[in-house]
């Protein structure tokens, strides 16, 4: 009998645990989640959801999305707001602390520069370890490569990116007269050299291969682009390019550039990027793309929501023989100095790129303006900002927004992509897979891992998560001193990593973000070109030909 009493007693404590689990839905495992976000409308592009639902965070990882009661240790009351997966920007140079606080307001929950990259990949990597608020990548820098081969005399430190090359080094490669990096073609000991050192930042784990071969354009031959986006291939890794010609308004020649590199990629089947494709000649890059694509191959593009594009003062194609007899471009009608507040004559042009040249220009294209409804609507075409750095350091953190200077997409890329969208019409749904899950998709069909478990709001999923208020999320950034870095209003929490980086839309000094990287490997993939291999792989040794017997008639 005693034993049944103390069957009957276990029968009784599993009934009533099991009904008690019922009756409030879960909330008996409550403490289980780190956090839990109430109420919101959960979307998430890949499987279409669009529901009011309740999210529990553990461990960095989206545990369960359900509409029962659950409880955590942190709550987010997401009642009238969107929770969708944290924003992705391929198209990254925000690399200190003031342009990233910026970004994270934004609603960036990973930023990796894919245009321009680094050298020094491993160093670049460990550098980020435990300061970066967002998840962080970069590829290997096709001009920084070029720098240290074509121009020597450069005092390169241990590893470079973006900041360095416009801040500095492009300007100390052609104080010598001679600017290697962009106008020395490569002999074949030189690019042997170049894909020596590519080679390297494979190993070590770079994302792809990076080009600015649209600065480039004299000194990168179309072989040495073609053995470039050969090497990534090998890796399995990608490649994205600012293009040959692009941006040249008087007739669509940005297509030859973008021809280029997507011949390349397709003879490869290698990933590809085409970076922000909003000039003359879009069009035609999206047809072929959308055709590659429905053959297999893994090809996309970007854009960014402004008719107006920034880089160094420096840059070749600013020169007036390009700039007025190529471009047809007028400099006080098109070149606007955001340091000075105006636009530029060519007097004060050649004058400020003398006295400054790293500073940073704004240059308008009117014709984006009316092809925008088009970019905000284009299956594949992912939102990627071009965010430039402010120039104040990775300690900027406690610098004002208002002090920023440069372009305004830094701060309200995504605020403008949603506030555009919104008055187009175009379906929210469409919108969050340009800002994150086309661009996850695409990176995760390249073998990247980090990215197969990021874009998507699924049980599973890295918590990397954006909760904005759809009717009313929008930029304020603009293109005049001291609003140039507003931060976008209407993204109240950015979760990165199941940490709250943005809370109550203030920025919060929280080291979340992860490295979006490769696993390094020591198994090198490099092989030295000369013309003796080159024939031998290429071309027959014997020929054989069958006459059907016609020689001895």
């Amino acid at each position: 009998m005693k034993s049944i009493d103390v069957f009957l007693q276990k029968v009784f404590r599993l009934t009533l645990f099991v009904l008690l689990a019922f009756l409030f839905g879960g909330t008996l495992f409550a403490q289980d989640y780190d956090l839990v976000i109430l109420n919101g409308r959960v979307m998430d592009p890949e499987t279409m959801l669009d529901q009011v639902l309740n999210v529990g965070v553990k461990d960095g990882n989206i545990v369960i999305i359900t509409s029962k009661k659950i409880e955590g240790k942190e709550t987010i009351d997401a009642s009238g707001l969107v929770v969708a997966p944290g924003f992705i920007d391929t198209h990254f140079h925000a690399l200190d602390g003031l342009s990233m606080k910026m970004a994270a307001r934004d609603g960036i929950t990973s930023g990796m520069d894919l245009e321009i990259g680094a050298t020094g990949v491993a160093a670049w990597y460990k550098a980020k370890e435990g300061a970066w608020p967002i998840n962080y990548g970069t590829g290997v820098s096709h001009e920084g490569v070029r720098i240290l081969v074509h121009d020597p005399e450069v005092d390169m430190p241990e590893w470079a990116d973006c900041p360095g090359f416009l801040g500095k080094y492009r300007a100390e490669a052609c104080e010598d007269g001679v600017c290697g990096w962009q106008d020395t073609e490569s002999d074949a000991e030189h690019l042997n050299e170049i894909l020596k050192i590519m080679d390297e930042g494979y190993q070590e784990g770079a994302l792809g291969f990076c080009s600015t071969v649209g600065y480039m354009v004299k000194g990168v031959t179309t072989f040495e682009m073609y053995k470039c986006q050969e090497l990534a291939a090998k890796y399995g890794r990608l490649s994205e390019a600012h293009v040959r010609f692009h941006a040249n308004p008087s007739h669509p020649q940005g297509s030859l550039g973008t021809d280029e590199i997507l011949a390349n990629a397709l003879s490869l089947n290698a990933p590809l990027i085409v970076a922000h494709n909003n000039e003359f000649g879009w069009w035609e890059n999206e047809e072929k793309l959308q055709k590659a694509r429905k053959q297999g191959y893994n090809v996309w593009s970007e854009y960014y929501p402004y008719e107006a594009a920034s880089t160094s003062i420096s840059s070749s194609f600013f020169e007036p023989e390009l700039y007025k007899n190529v471009f047809g471009l007028v400099y006080e009608e098109t070149m606007y100095d955001p340091v000075d507040d105006k636009f530029l004559t060519q007097e004060e042009f050649l004058k400020t790129r003398k006295e400054d040249p790293s500073r940073l220009m704004v240059i308008f294209s009117p014709d984006r303006k009316k092809w925008m409804p088009n970019f905000l609507r284009m299956p594949h075409m992912t939102a990627a900002s071009d965010a430039i750095f402010s120039g104040r350091g990775i300690d900027s953190w406690d610098v004002p927004y208002e002090e920023y200077q440069g372009h305004p997409r830094t701060a309200g890329t995504r605020g403008t992509v949603l506030r555009l969208a919104r008055e187009q019409g175009v379906p929210l749904m469409f919108t969050l897979s340009q800002l994150s899950y086309w661009s996850a998709k695409h990176l995760g069909d390249a073998g990247i891992e980090a990215m197969q478990k990021r874009g998507r709001m699924q049980e599973g999923m890295v918590a990397d998560i954006v909760i904005f208020d759809a009717k009313n999320v929008t930029d304020n950034s603009t293109y005049k001193s001291g609003s140039q870095g507003l931060p976008t209003t209407g993204i109240p929490y950015v979760i990165v990593n199941g940490q709250m980086v943005v809370k109550e839309n203030k920025f919060q000094k929280i080291w979340a973000g992860q490295p979006i990287r490769y696993e390094p490997t020591d198994k090198s993939r490099y092989v030295p070109i000369t013309a003796e291999d080159w024939k031998k792989q290429h071309t027959i040794t014997t020929i054989t030909i069958d006459d059907g017997g016609a020689a001895g008639k």
